[in-house]
């Protein structure tokens, strides 16, 4: 994306784990194919390094998240600082609104640097240019194309909850279609779901940005999987001629979706699996490493084969369609229907451990109090 140049040129600093960051990240929170899921042991050593080093991340991530909170001034810290059982801390949403937090336009100078830097850390470079794509190119589009003043790329909000380093806590960086929900419940261990993605345009059609999909490689990926399908196959998958018209486990519907439907990946030739992990890994991709370490680690735990793929509606380039990838704990939805289906909500959900639930449970048991 030629406007994101600006933002590339000094990365190494902004991430608070600077020797672990560059050539090795992209291998790192990678979810092997399936010939490597299926065994190979790992070296207790090993084991043992690579949570030191996820420890070491996540407690210089804390400094960062500290000193950020440290700057606020006390109307500000009454915006941003909840205590990590507040409600708020699942008031997530993505339609253009107020929402917990503080956002860019309401931080000094030096506070958006720190915010910057902070959002930086907790995302691959990957990640933070598509952040950068949802604010700066396609709510800029937006804005051009409406009167309304909801469109705005400075309204993009940070809340921390709980003390950083002072298990458990959180953050959320939240505006219009983004919510990216990062959540410590105890040492070691990370969250980063409910994580949502919209893309309106989903195709920039005009303009100096024509030709730019935000989700584009996860979109293909889908398609070339549901293209390739047999006629058994497809008799599986599809469960609905129509688009669904909106993501169905949305705020507050976690639950709406019982047992998975759709075609199981115990069924699918290897060229279709590895498309399938492709729209998952998608939305790890904009994670930093060592986030995406923990998530690849929690997708093969609850085993590759009893996720299922669902689609409903066009399998044309222009038509409206829903897909999802669902399993025991992994949820992943897109719809593509608005605007002339032109307009992506993507959403990715651990169904067992949405804002760290699991690992808090088990941080409450082992004597910890809420």
């Amino acid at each position: 994306m030629s406007h994101d140049h600006d933002h590339d040129h000094d990365h190494e600093h902004d991430h608070p784990h600077d020797h672990h960051h560059g050539h090795g990240q992209h291998h790192h929170g990678h979810l092997p194919r399936r010939a490597v899921l299926a065994g190979g042991l790992v070296l207790p050593v090993v084991l043992a390094a690579a949570e030191a080093r996820a420890q070491a991340y996540v407690d210089a991530l804390a400094d960062r998240a500290r000193a950020f909170a440290a700057m606020l001034d006390p109307m500000q810290r009454r915006v941003a600082l909840y205590a990590f059982d507040a409600p708020a801390r699942f008031d997530w949403h993505y339609v253009p609104r107020s929402r917990p937090g503080l956002a860019f336009r309401g931080m000094t100078p030096e506070q958006r640097r720190a915010a910057d830097g902070l959002l930086r850390a907790v995302l691959s470079e990957e990640g933070y240019r598509r952040v950068e794509g949802v604010r700066l190119v396609l709510e800029n589009i937006l804005r051009g194309d409406s009167s309304s003043g909801f469109r705005d790329p400075e309204n993009y909000a940070f809340a921390l909850f709980g003390t950083p380093g002072a298990y458990p806590w959180g953050m959320r960086f939240e505006g219009h279609h983004l919510s990216l929900n990062f959540t410590f419940p105890a040492p070691g261990k990370a969250s980063a779901t409910p994580s949502f993605w919209g893309a309106n345009p989903a195709e920039a059609r005009r303009g100096p940005h024509q030709g730019f999909r935000l989700l584009g490689p996860q979109t293909d990926a889908a398609f070339a999987l549901v293209r390739s399908l047999g006629q058994d196959q497809r008799g599986q998958a599809v469960i609905g001629d129509r688009s669904l018209g909106e993501i169905v486990a949305g705020p507050g519907r976690a639950d709406e979706l019982k047992a998975p439907r759709g075609l199981a990946y115990a069924q699918m030739t290897e060229t279709q699996r590895n498309q399938a992990i492709a729209v998952i890994e998608g939305m790890m991709t904009p994670l930093h490493a060592e986030f995406r370490a923990q998530q690849a680690q929690r997708l093969r735990e609850s085993g590759l084969d009893g996720l299922r793929f669902a689609w409903a509606g066009s399998t044309a380039d222009k038509g409206a369609y829903y897909f999802r990838l669902h399993g025991p704990i992994t949820l992943v939805e897109f719809d593509n229907t608005q605007d002339d289906a032109n307009h992506i909500h993507s959403l990715w959900r651990d169904l067992a451990a949405d804002w760290g639930d699991d690992a808090l449970a088990a941080h409450y048991r082992s004597g910890h109090k809420p």
